[in-house]
């Protein structure tokens, strides 16, 4: 916008007044990427190809069957490679757990500035392998599989949410995020497929739905 003034008719100036600027909008943190998530295409794929049963040793689960956190590099364990490998700006001591940083959790998009406020949880829950496969594993085995960081099988989240997800599969919980619904599919299908891990129709028919959101 601009206006004249005059002055005795012998000065004349003009006021240039610059339009207000928008307020800049901060770009979004982005979602954490685990390695080894698969197209969904590659997914469907894998979820075709999936064994479908009934779970198995349903009352025998136990957690202390499946060791954690292990030492992946380091002095960083399993929980704090990938508290440090999902964060933002992430500063860590000596021991390698984060003193500052940003997280983004994926299951509900909340974001957070403090590690304690995160769980790492088991894409495939402990549980959930054990009832589709792992009771008839070593227990070495199921070390690799709690531990698992080639895979997309751990994340860092909101604790709470974290806690209302529990040992449940995609049939009994999904993130609260409904845009999340393809990638934790194709992670979830990754994981089962890898380690050739039974799924039960119900959780077959869940992950089909979550799939045809891609």
């Amino acid at each position: 916008m601009k206006f004249s003034a005059t002055l005795g008719g012998l000065l004349s100036a003009t006021v240039v007044i610059a339009a207000p600027m928008p307020n800049p909008v901060a770009a979004p943190m982005p979602m954490p990427t685990p390695p080894g998530i698969p197209t969904a295409a590659s997914a469907k794929t894998q979820l075709a190809s999936l064994t479908v049963a009934t779970p198995v040793d349903t009352t025998t689960y136990d957690r202390d069957l499946f060791p954690t956190w292990d030492t992946i590099t380091g002095t960083c364990n399993t929980r704090e490679y990938v508290l440090k490998r999902d964060a933002t700006s992430v500063v860590v001591g000596s021991d390698c757990y984060p003193t500052s940083g940003s997280w983004t959790s994926p299951y509900d998009g909340a974001k957070w500035t403090a590690a304690s406020d995160l769980d790492i949880d088991h894409m495939v829950p402990l549980k959930n392998a054990w009832i589709s496969g792992a009771s008839k594993w070593t227990t070495a085995k199921r070390e690799q599989f709690a531990n698992d960081v080639t895979r997309p099988q751990l994340w860092a989240v909101t604790d709470n949410v974290n806690s209302s997800k529990g040992d449940k599969s995609p049939d009994s919980w999904k993130p609260p995020l409904a845009s999340f619904y393809c990638t934790y599919a194709r992670a979830y299908v990754q994981v089962k497929s890898y380690w050739a891990l039974t799924i039960t129709s119900a959780e077959k028919t869940a992950l089909t739905s979550m799939l045809n959101t891609c």
